[in-house]
């Protein structure tokens, strides 16, 4: 009776895990500059290294106007990259110094492997503070691009051009 107890106890919790939400990082409005205009956007703040490896793998969609944002404590070096490993949709990223100016962006492809080895690494290019992951074509359907940048004040985005 115990053993059938437990079995049917362990079904629940593996049936519960697999349906589970992937775990939602606290967000913040920010805003990116290009121009005059001035494009809002909802961005996950991802600062802990375990909530950057992590990033978006899993995720079967991601809003149209949301993104992840990875904050590290200082500057990442040019050949530092990011890769798709289990990530299930396609991304672009942005590679910013610490004032938000974008430096360089890459596009993505996702990963479903289970082993890291197979999925390529997309290198930044040039050293980088934050990085945002959003949508694939986001940053082109918005005339995003090097030189343009991300504030984390949304009424920056209030002035709109």
């Amino acid at each position: 009776m115990i053993r059938s107890l437990t079995a049917v106890g362990m079904l629940v919790l593996i049936a519960g895990c697999a349906t589970a939400e992937p775990e939602r990082l606290p967000m913040a409005d920010a805003c990116l500059i290009t121009g005059d205009w001035r494009i809002p956007v909802s961005v996950e703040l991802a600062r802990t290294p375990k909530q950057r490896s992590k990033g978006l793998m899993g995720r079967t969609s991601l809003p149209p106007d949301s993104g992840m944002l990875f904050i590290y404590q200082r500057p990442r070096d040019p050949d530092y990259g990011f890769w798709m490993h289990q990530t299930l949709i396609p991304l672009d990223i942005a590679y910013l110094n610490e004032e938000g100016v974008i430096g360089a962006i890459r596009r993505m492809t996702p990963c479903p492997s289970k082993r890291g080895s197979e999925c390529p690494s997309y290198p930044a290019g040039v050293s980088f503070s934050l990085a945002l992951e959003m949508n694939e074509g986001f940053f082109e359907r918005h005339d995003i691009g090097v030189g343009d940048r991300l504030e984390l004040n949304a009424a920056r985005c209030q002035a709109a051009g």
